[in-house]
């Protein structure tokens, strides 16, 4: 096996995504991890660049990094010829976002002139726990058959232990009401099994971006809730906007058309006298409140200063 072979079998083997980028910021190779956490096969990407709607790099505030000299990755490697280190979310192949953890460096050729970079990244979601989490799920059967996130059945039981706890602890926690703007339309439009890609978009955000002691269910329909322990106003209007905002960021490919959805969420925080029924019915109609002020938005029963 010559070096250029064993290279490339080396690189083909490894658990992290590793792609390599010309100076054109033309995509020269992709071996099967990038192909594994992101969907995308190598021939899809081979000769196109990240910005034509394969990653699109997002940073946490939701900026587009791809055509930013000083958000992209790969612009700073090449100008700067440093290494780049950051936490960013792509677009998986399937519509909806991915939190990677990159690392970009500059390729050099025998005279050390800057030939492109190399972008390594791995999915911050894959962990043995959550892999053990849910097959344990599955086999209690407290998983939704079409999203594979907890279901309502799952969600109710998660929903009492943390009432329970905070009764008797005081431990505080937050609750989001998730639905999709217009998912009728969808369906009408398209058909059912478009609908059923968008639920499990809208799923695998919410749990590829959830913290890992975060709870995000399907509730019924094209109702999603999320349980969120821990936090404050503050802190639950944050993560609530993050959902909106990557669900608004991400996109199915429908036939030629690409599919855009938006939701409408409901956040509000455990009260002492609260019950199951009180905070659903609570976040739920904080929900309808989004919907009925234009859609697309966050509605709480809080102020955040």
């Amino acid at each position: 096996m010559n070096s250029q072979n064993y290279y490339k079998t080396l690189l083909e083997n490894v658990n992290q995504g590793i792609f390599f980028i010309d100076l054109n910021r033309k995509i020269t190779f992709w071996n099967s991890a990038a192909e594994r956490i992101t969907g995308y096969k190598a021939e899809e990407v081979l000769g196109k660049s990240c910005s034509d709607n394969v990653l699109v790099h997002i940073n946490e505030e939701g900026q587009n990094c791809c055509d930013n000299p000083e958000l992209c990755p790969v612009l700073r490697v090449l100008n700067t010829q440093s290494i780049c280190e950051e936490n960013l979310y792509f677009k998986h192949r399937d519509g909806y976002r991915i939190l990677v953890y990159i690392k970009t460096f500059p390729v050099q050729d025998e005279n050390q002139n800057i030939i492109g970079a190399v972008e390594t990244f791995y999915d911050n979601s894959e962990v043995d726990g959550l892999n053990m989490k849910i097959r344990e799920l599955e086999k209690m059967a407290l998983l939704d058959s079409l999203t594979k996130i907890a279901n309502r059945r799952l969600v109710e039981i998660q929903l009492s232990s943390r009432l329970n706890e905070f009764k008797r602890f005081g431990w505080p926690f937050g609750l989001l009401f998730i639905d999709i703007d217009f998912f009728k339309e969808v369906n009408d439009k398209y058909d059912h099994e478009v609908g059923d890609r968008v639920l499990k978009m809208i799923a695998n955000i919410l749990i590829k971006n959830s913290r890992s002691f975060d709870l995000a269910g399907r509730w019924g329909g094209e109702e999603f809730i999320v349980i969120v322990p821990n936090v404050n106003e503050t802190q639950l209007y944050t993560i609530a906007h993050k959902f909106k905002n990557l669900i608004a960021l991400s996109n199915l490919k429908v036939n030629s058309v690409l599919l855009n959805i938006r939701v409408s969420l409901g956040a509000t925080l455990c009260q002492p006298q609260d019950t199951l029924k009180s905070i659903v019915k609570r976040a739920d109609r904080l929900m309808y409140q989004s919907k009925k002020n234009g859609r697309d938005r966050v509605t709480t029963d809080f102020e955040i200063t």
